[in-house]
């Protein structure tokens, strides 16, 4: 004679549904399997959906703009770097930024682990640089950074959504014996 019991466990486990504006990472280098980088940006990325940029990346009761959604971003510098030609020595820092026509005011801050904009105080800059702004010839649907390498050795931060373009230089620092 033959018996079968069965049993079964359920967990009734609840997972979130998936964020409409996604955490993503950019890194300089770009290969995932070169483990010596120099920088890295984790951030929200927010969709147009329809909607002009100049509603969105807006200046808040604080004065600063969190940089995407939810979390205001982290920067990493994994080395002692140049950031738009200003010191700035590795670490992680929170990224805020000031929107405007022509250029924009991108802001290192000391405090971390923030959500938005909400605890921003001045107090806590690190360092402030410009930003160049330009104008994409395709709309970016969703906020995106990425880096490029350019001619001259500088690395080139790019934050771009809508038709804008901010640009901003990096440069590794090199200690001289």
């Amino acid at each position: 004679m033959f018996t079968l019991i069965s049993t079964t466990n359920t967990l009734s486990q609840k997972f979130p549904r998936l964020d409409v504006s996604p955490l993503d990472a950019a890194f300089y280098p770009s290969h995932r399997k070169d483990s010596n980088k120099f920088v890295k940006v984790i951030y929200g990325r927010p969709q147009l959906k329809g909607r002009e940029l100049s509603t969105l990346a807006t200046v808040s009761d604080k004065g600063v703009w969190r940089t995407g959604a939810n979390e205001a971003p982290e920067i990493t510098f994994f080395k002692d770097a140049l950031f738009a030609g200003k010191m700035v020595k590795a670490g992680t820092y929170t990224l805020f930024t000031i929107p405007a026509e022509k250029e924009w005011t991108l802001i290192l801050s000391s405090v971390r682990n923030v959500w938005g904009h909400y605890t921003y105080d001045k107090k806590d800059d690190v360092l402030r640089v410009k930003g160049k702004v330009t104008e994409s010839e395709k709309s970016i649907e969703s906020f995106s950074i990425t880096f490029n390498k350019n001619e001259d050795e500088f690395i080139n931060m790019y934050l771009g959504w809508g038709n804008t373009i901010v640009s901003v230089s990096l440069k590794e620092v090199v200690e001289k014996n």
